[in-house]
């Protein structure tokens, strides 16, 4: 694959982890587990493609649905990936970011957010961003909130997609290029609503834990072949393409 037809941000959300288990008759945070490992596999493979952001939904504002036990066991999940991890992100290079509502956190999670965003803050291979109680509605009411407090004497009127974009939660990462779900669903669950906009969007039905990095290949591969217009025609993308080959070529 050429490397001007790689994603620079590639967005995922990791669903399936309950019916992987449920399809192995095993418990639901066996998953989790499985889940979280997988992360760690698809981070290296992302390394190796010299993809700059990676994504991740996490724990969204609605899975507080869930059973209470099983809300439990996915914040203690969370602490315990932060502590093990946090030297591997180091030595990679990864810079985490973690993005949603803190406020609910338990504190230990909380300090321990803190803690591993501090320690990677210098990583350049790689930013890779966990959206943990996070949803896209929230986001941009959040960040239009953040506006209104930064600028108190101007109204709504005033206030402009370019002045917004500041303020919503994944700032200063651009959008992403492509948004991969898996689990065999076909929506983004208020995920990224804003930011992906324009993003290319692809559907697996793979679990996420059986989500390896053959499988992403397939989804970087079915990106180089999309065409991005951006509101454009074909003969304009078509005409800015041979100028940025004729510009690399000089």
């Amino acid at each position: 694959m050429n490397m001007t037809s790689l994603p620079k941000h590639i967005a995922i959300i990791m669903d399936g982890n309950g019916r992987w288990s449920k399809k192995r008759l095993m418990p639901r945070n066996v998953g989790h587990l499985m889940g979280a490992s997988n992360l760690r596999a698809i981070v290296r493979a992302c390394i190796e493609k010299h993809i700059l952001h990676l994504t991740v939904f996490a724990f969204s504002t609605e899975n507080w649905r869930r059973p209470p036990e099983e809300v439990a066991t996915l914040f203690d999940l969370f602490v315990r990936y932060l502590k093990s991890e946090i030297g591997e992100l180091q030595a990679q290079g990864i810079r985490l970011k973690v993005i949603g509502d803190h406020s609910a956190f338990p504190k230990e999670l909380h300090d321990q957010i803190d803690a591993a965003c501090a320690l990677t803050a210098q990583g350049q291979v790689l930013t890779l961003t966990v959206a943990i109680n996070y949803g896209g509605k929230w986001d941009i009411l959040q960040a239009m909130q953040a506006w209104q407090r930064a600028h108190p004497y101007e109204n709504l009127d005033q206030l402009s997609q370019e002045q917004l974009t500041p303020y919503l939660a994944t700032h200063p990462l651009p959008e992403p290029d492509l948004l991969i779900r898996t689990g065999g669903e076909s929506r983004l669950s208020n995920f990224l609503i804003w930011q992906s906009a324009y993003t290319e969007l692809y559907f697996t039905d793979l679990l996420w834990p059986d989500f390896d990095a053959k499988a992403l290949q397939m989804a970087l591969d079915s990106y180089a072949q999309r065409v991005r217009r951006f509101g454009k025609t074909d003969e304009q993308v078509q005409s800015l393409g041979a100028a940025k080959k004729g510009i690399t070529s000089t």
